[in-house]
């Protein structure tokens, strides 16, 4: 293989949470079993559209911190050029406090909400550092992009939006913020890059109507709830991190 080839070969590692396996997306990879990976998902579709010399995605739907640690850094090697991943939300709780807010009073989810952003703004910051540098020792030549989440409401179309409440809803929005707001110190703080997808779903979350992106509260399929549609892997997530990953 020439030099330049060789130079420019990319081995591209996905890992992360149900936003990077792809969970609401549809298209299910039946392999992957109770880790819900999508072919919709963004690092299928930039590996479709980039051709990387190789590809594998470990990303697997209710992913924290720990587990990327415990179950997904052996796909890493020195050989490895790029890395993406979400992370986070499963460590603050974001799966129950979404079942709190859909199925309880504003009281409750205001309640659970503040429990998880007592968490983002305590102990995640350390755990997504501890994640980060873990992936540097495991593939020390790899890009690393850490994307973050997207805010899930459009708050200016609220009051003709049913469902949850207003208050819930900027509630929620506002623990996206802080999260975001930690992913972003921790990859700073590690020498990762941060992806904000937040600016590329403006005008396509819950509450957008046919423009959404994002999978709003389905009381038959809780766990989709919350998730980025096709259309939210395809044209909020893949543009973000195809412009920073090189």
């Amino acid at each position: 293989m020439p030099a330049a080839a060789a130079a420019s070969a990319v081995n591209y590692v996905a890992l992360g949470d149900s936003y990077s396996s792809g969970l609401g997306a549809g298209s299910m990879i039946s392999s992957s079993g109770s880790c819900d990976r999508s072919n919709n998902a963004y690092p299928e579709q930039w590996a479709a559209a980039h051709s990387p010399a190789s590809f594998v995605s470990v990303a697997c739907s209710g992913a924290t911190t720990a587990d990327v640690i415990s179950s997904q850094l052996s796909a890493l090697s020195a050989s490895t050029t790029l890395v993406s991943l979400t992370i986070g939300g499963n460590d603050a709780g974001f799966s129950s406090t979404m079942e709190t807010c859909v199925l309880s009073s504003t009281s409750s989810c205001v309640s659970a909400v503040n429990k998880a952003e007592g968490i983002i703004n305590g102990s995640l910051l350390g755990s997504l550092e501890t994640t980060l540098a873990d992936i540097r020792t495991d593939a020390p030549n790899a890009k690393v992009v850490l994307l973050g989440y997207p805010e899930l409401y459009d708050l200016s179309k609220s009051s003709s939006c049913i469902g949850l409440s207003t208050t819930d809803r900027t509630a929620l929005n506002g623990a996206a913020d802080q999260l975001d707001t930690v992913m972003s110190n921790a990859a700073a703080a590690k020498g990762a890059t941060f992806a904000d997808v937040r600016g590329q779903f403006a005008h396509h979350e819950i509450c957008d109507g046919s423009s959404s992106w994002l999978n709003s509260v389905n009381i038959l399929s809780i766990s989709s709830s919350y998730h980025p549609t096709a259309s939210g892997q395809e044209q909020g997530y893949e543009p973000v991190f195809a412009s920073v990953a090189g």
